[in-house]
């Protein structure tokens, strides 16, 4: 099942909407610069299937099926995921370097709340 393009009735030519439904999910950035399994243990299999088939609908990677027993399926990342990659990389960059303070943020700023 493929998750719907999300489409804005008040921007629906909108790219940034559009694109950043299908890749801010919770996995498709994680799957798109990991080596799946070994970096996402705690994905199911059929959560990892769903990613994969949005990824592969929006040309961000590509799925090779082998007539095997038992069926062997494998997903590649294709030129336009890898042209994604640098943004994800400095996304990752922004974020190792922010996170000790945001979470610092988050906890004064939890802690102002209670008060």
């Amino acid at each position: 099942m493929l998750r719907d393009i999300i489409v804005d009735p008040y921007f629906p030519d909108c790219p940034i909407r559009n694109i950043l439904s299908r890749i801010s999910d919770r996995w498709s950035m994680l799957i798109l610069y990991s080596d799946i399994l070994a970096a996402i243990p705690d994905i199911s299999q059929k959560m990892l299937t769903v990613v994969l088939r949005n990824l592969e609908a929006d040309g961000l990677v590509s799925r090779r099926a082998y007539a095997e027993i038992p069926p062997r399926v494998e997903y590649s990342i294709t030129e336009r995921g890898k042209s994604l990659m640098p943004h994800i990389n400095s996304l990752i960059e922004w974020a190792l370097a922010n996170l000790a303070d945001i979470l610092n943020d988050r906890k004064n700023y939890s802690s102002n709340k209670n008060h």
